[in-house]
């Protein structure tokens, strides 16, 4: 079975798509973006390469897929596949029905600033397509195989067991792809013990061992764990109360600054784009020149720390925006782990093309990859898996129906 699978992903303001197929090379993709103002607009790549820009003034969610949808349908898109941030205890994708649809609104405590927008765009599809089988992909299953001593905070026990406060993991959709394809790459497919390091504005780690996640530096939410863009990465629990009963600061004030106002954008004053700081270190910037070096001691501490988890290490990945286009990020953090044995070619970090994967280690040690993350296209073979189950489910019943008949 061949699936064409459009992919959608929604945020508050904010639709992305691809429409993911086997034998297209050539995806399309785009973003449509300030949904419900008067810059409403969708951008992207459309057939060939071409570049697509549609003015959509005042369009909802449901008005901006209605238009993302015509312009595809004579791809014939077969199923939707919905990124979905938390999943709760869910463990795997799944074809959406109305208790999936309920098991994710009742999650949303523990995303909120992100499962009721993707409710959003699943009840306008579903409005819109009710004859399209539409799958949620949650990027907390792939870490729903950690074991307990990774996942449970030594809190009391009714936290966990009546309100579900566990770690959780995120970006599961990108360390599952990329550790599937790195271990591919260096000949060990889903073998063995691997880290990733998932690298952009929102940042995360990963321990996996043959193929699955072991430990994960996220948590109950998209906070804990290394420093990111705006978003603090750790720290200590008692800040809040420091806060409070210092600066007069209430929970939501407190929470909006380690979420949006913190991590490389806090610490350097200046912005959250490592691009922008690399370069105004460069310029003698002091306050950039920090940022980056708290951002790769902290990626190798939470990497070093997640070894603990792993049989052997065979090796570590780079992906995300800043894994992937970074050398410079790769060689600090690498160079904070001398103990592991990782030996980083300089040359072969240097000479890696923006956007290719490719191994970059000298050849001893545990080996170094970057590898592309793509978070749509497993999505894409999520949801088709999911479909394709279902119609196995489905003519299974049929011919048990017609037996009993």
């Amino acid at each position: 079975m061949s699936t064409s699978v459009l992919v959608i992903n929604c945020g508050s303001s904010s639709i992305k798509y691809a429409l993911v197929s086997e034998h297209r090379k050539d995806r399309i993709f785009g973003l449509a973006e300030n949904l419900g103002s008067a810059d409403a607009r969708i951008k992207g790549i459309t057939t060939g390469g071409a570049e697509l820009e549609l003015s959509i003034p005042h369009a909802d969610h449901e008005k901006a897929l209605e238009t993302i949808l015509e312009r595809l349908a004579h791809h014939n898109p077969q199923a939707i596949g919905h990124r979905v941030v938390h999943g709760g205890t869910l463990t795997k994708a799944e074809l959406l029905t109305p208790e999936i649809i309920e098991r994710i609104r009742t999650a949303t405590p523990l995303a909120p600033l992100h499962n009721p927008a993707h409710l959003v765009g699943i009840e306008a599809t579903m409005r819109l397509f009710p004859h399209l089988p539409q799958v949620a992909v949650f990027d907390t299953a792939f870490h729903q195989t950690m074991p307990s001593h990774a996942y449970r905070y030594a809190l009391p026990k009714f936290l966990y067991t009546e309100h579900n406060v566990r770690r959780y993991g995120f970006h599961g959709t990108s360390h599952a792809y990329v550790s599937e394809r790195g271990s591919e790459l260096a000949g060990s497919f889903k073998k063995g013990g691997w880290l990733t390091a998932h690298l952009g504005n929102g940042s995360s780690t990963c321990a996996i061992w043959n193929g699955q996640s072991v430990d994960t530096s996220m948590g109950l939410t998209p906070l804990e764990g290394v420093v990111m863009g705006t978003r603090s990465g750790d720290v200590d629990p008692s800040i809040h109360s420091f806060l409070a009963s210092n600066l007069g600061w209430d929970i939501y004030k407190i929470d909006k600054m380690l979420n949006s106002q913190s991590g490389l954008l806090g610490l350097s004053d200046l912005s959250n784009d490592m691009r922008t700081l690399i370069e105004a270190s460069e310029q003698g910037n002091e306050d950039a020149a920090l940022a980056i070096e708290v951002f790769c001691y902290r990626l190798a501490k939470s990497l070093a720390g997640l070894s603990c988890g792993l049989p052997r290490i065979d090796g570590l990945f780079f992906t995300g925006g800043i894994g992937e286009n970074s050398a410079y990020i790769r060689e600090k953090t690498v160079a904070y782990l001398p103990h592991f044995g990782f030996n980083l070619s300089q040359e072969q970090n240097n000479s890696l093309k923006r956007g290719t994967e490719g191994r970059i280690d000298a050849g001893t040690g545990p080996q170094i990859w970057v590898v592309p993350t793509d978070e749509e296209g497993r999505i894409a073979k999520e949801t088709e898996h999911v479909v394709l189950e279902q119609v196995n489910t489905s003519a299974k019943k049929s011919d048990i129906e017609t037996v009993m008949a």
